[in-house]
């Protein structure tokens, strides 16, 4: 431990990378912490024809825009080889593959525990996302169940489900565009809590983000919008989703009672033999490496102002969510929140505040 950061971004992700191209223009003594082997965070665990909502003009990081996508809007490999050369064409000082497993407070410093030993730092921004920590829901007879589970994080593709049945559970983009190419190769039931709502076909991530920055701009003046109808986080109609909307295999299902060890049992009584269920419910937020500093809310969220933590001033969470700033999850929405954080940062310890 002889060097003492001025600050540790922990996490290469959209988030983490947006934080470094503003901290590159300080004077501060800063690297960022990633626990993958090579660039491209959590989009390198995509399944494979995973695509963004959004033309790349849409789906950059400050400064550089994403290089235009032949097939129309970015693929899962076009994110990959932007995040890598965004890396290289800034020079960030990404350290891989280091794992945080706690951070601790020291004085007025952090402690970042590492399994490569421990790093210590004056501030920290964790951005670590939300794609290590998926949500599979308590279900009665789960552990009963026989056949193959897996959620949507550990999905590629459809093949292994070839001629199989196949719930599907979730109502959610994720859950609509796995359902879209499973459908193509097996019987496949996608199970919702209610009816899945779907924004109209010309409405894409462009819409969406627009509609976040307007919310934005609203709240810093003090006003309330009215939710735009059709919502903001219903179903984007990607191509690969009104393929099977023509083909009529967007129906869903509402939720089985429980697992038996061969499949489900409906509420009509039915037990339906099933070959594997894929869980596209989400994720929680990847702040296990904070438990350690006591500031995780029971539901998974730390009280910030802005995107500094109240009870930890010297950290600051970037790109979780809404709760950490408007569309900040997104790859373009992030940068206004990097570039607003690392001015904080870089203020609080010049001051010392």
């Amino acid at each position: 431990m002889t060097t003492i950061y001025d600050v540790l971004v922990i996490g290469a992700g959209q988030a983490g990378l947006a934080a470094g191209y503003y901290l590159r223009r300080t004077e501060l003594c800063w690297a960022i912490l990633d626990a993958e082997d090579g660039p491209g965070a959590a989009w390198r665990h995509g399944w494979d024809t995973l695509r963004l909502f959004s033309p790349a003009q849409w789906s950059s990081l400050p400064g550089w825009s994403m290089p235009p996508s032949s097939a129309g809007t970015p693929t899962r490999d076009d994110v990959l080889a932007y995040f890598a050369a965004y890396e290289q064409r800034y020079q960030l000082p990404v350290e891989r593959p280091v794992r945080v497993t706690a951070v601790h407070r020291v004085g007025e410093q952090f402690r970042v525990e590492t399994d490569r030993g421990d790093i210590l730092a004056r501030a920290v921004i964790s951005a670590t996302g939300t794609w290590g920590k998926p949500l599979i829901p308590a279900y009665p007879g789960r552990e009963l169940f026989r056949g193959v589970q897996l959620h949507s994080a550990a999905y590629r593709s459809p093949n292994p489900f070839r001629d199989q049945v196949v719930l599907l559970v979730g109502g959610g983009n994720s859950g609509a565009q796995i359902l879209a190419e499973v459908s193509q190769v097996a019987e496949a039931f996608w199970v919702t809590l209610k009816e899945p709502r779907f924004l109209p076909d010309d409405v894409d991530g462009r819409v969406l983000f627009q509609r976040a920055t307007e919310r934005f701009l609203a709240r810093q003046a003090g006003q309330t919008l009215e939710e735009p109808a059709g919502g903001l986080g219903d179903i984007v109609m990607m191509p690969s989703v009104r393929e099977a909307r023509a083909r009529g295999a967007l129906e869903s299902v509402r939720p089985f009672i429980r697992f038996t060890e061969a499949g489900v049992l409906w509420p009509e009584g039915h037990e339906m033999r099933v070959d594997a269920v894929i869980w596209c419910t989400g994720f929680g937020y990847a702040l296990d490496h904070l438990a350690t500093l006591g500031i995780v809310e029971p539901d998974g969220t730390v009280a910030v102002q802005g995107t500094r933590v109240v009870r930890e001033p010297r950290l600051w969470l970037l790109g979780y969510g809404e709760w950490t700033g408007e569309a900040s999850a997104t790859i373009l929405g992030v940068g206004r929140y990097a570039r607003s954080t690392v001015a904080e940062l870089a203020v609080a310890l010049r001051s010392g505040t």
